[in-house]
């Protein structure tokens, strides 16, 4: 005999039902958010500018959509269960019961081992990847963090006065750290103070800024493959390191090849209407290409310590 209750065939109905509403839901959303595939799938990163970015975007989507498939099958099977077995009334028997079923047992053991090591190989690789040693032909850039701003150096490009090139950030301009597109870049890290954090969203990672980096045991030398488009990029620290942390804003302007070195042949001139040798700001204004050569920092500005100025940064 049946026992009283609903039929199997009008359970599986209710069943499809709840689930194409959820897909339809869903389906409804993201068409009518107004994103892209590509966007949704970011999961709100920003726009990657070099290929590790890339590669980092790429880790954290099939991190995300994992998790999500896994969120799902769990939603799921709790629904399901709260939904179609709960006790019904009157009813004194148990449920049937499974904590002695040894093949679901495996299959609950051996499914998320498999899970995780598949996230550990492919963050491996990525790391590998972001953290790979300088090969030598990298454009060089020394970092330096300092309590509240960032003085970027370029020691293979020297100046007039026979010191390396360099650009430092005050209260009333914002440092502008000018790189090239398609070629390779290391960096060089250090902090006079205190811990600081190097910051440009498109890179999609920070670097924690160290003082006495060897006697704090950093790798404080890393690379990327290339800037693969022009544009400025506001960078920040994101270290909270005292209270004008939130003034250390600064600026990359990636420059096409040959335009970064036209601006590093006059980091190495005197510029004759000062006497005195090019600044950052300088040669990026005899450049004249426009905005791109703007000697003014255009994706972030000079912080006001007034209180009351109510200011935010973009």
């Amino acid at each position: 005999m049946r026992r009283e209750g609903t039929p199997p065939r009008a359970r599986t109905g209710r069943v499809r039902r709840v689930l194409g509403l959820t897909a339809a839901a869903v389906a409804v959303a993201v068409t009518t958010s107004g994103c892209s595939v590509d966007e949704v799938l970011r999961f709100g990163w920003p726009v990657g500018v070099t290929p590790e970015a890339a590669q980092m975007r790429t880790l954290w989507t099939g991190a995300a959509v994992a998790a999500l498939v896994v969120g799902v099958l769990v939603w799921g099977a709790t629904a399901w269960a709260v939904a179609f077995h709960r006790k019904k009334a009157g009813a004194s028997d148990l449920p049937r019961q499974f904590q002695y079923n040894l093949p679901l047992e495996l299959v609950l053991t051996v499914i998320p081992l498999v899970i995780v090591a598949v996230l550990f190989y492919f963050t491996v690789v990525v790391q590998n990847v972001v953290d790979r040693e300088p090969t030598g032909n990298e454009l060089e850039i020394n970092i330096t963090g300092f309590q509240w701003n960032w003085e970027f150096t370029y020691p293979q490009t020297p100046a007039p006065n026979g010191l390396p090139a360099s650009v430092v950030g005050t209260t009333s301009s914002v440092p502008i750290l000018v790189l090239p597109t398609d070629r390779p870049i290391r960096f060089t890290q250090e902090s006079k103070d205190v811990i600081h954090s190097f910051w440009v969203p498109e890179f999609l990672f920070k670097r924690d800024v160290f003082p006495y980096p060897e006697e704090n045991d950093q790798k404080n030398t890393w690379v990327i493959d290339r800037i693969e488009r022009t544009g400025a990029f506001v960078g920040r620290c994101a270290e909270f390191c005292g209270a004008y942390h939130s003034m250390m804003n600064f600026e990359v302007r990636a420059l096409p090849p040959n335009l970064f070195d036209q601006f590093l042949g006059l980091r190495q001139q005197v510029n004759p209407q000062t006497g005195q040798p090019y600044t950052t700001n300088e040669a990026l204004g005899a450049l004249n290409c426009g905005e791109l050569c703007s000697p003014r920092s255009i994706s972030t500005y000079v912080y006001n310590p007034d209180p009351t100025a109510q200011q935010a940064f973009r």
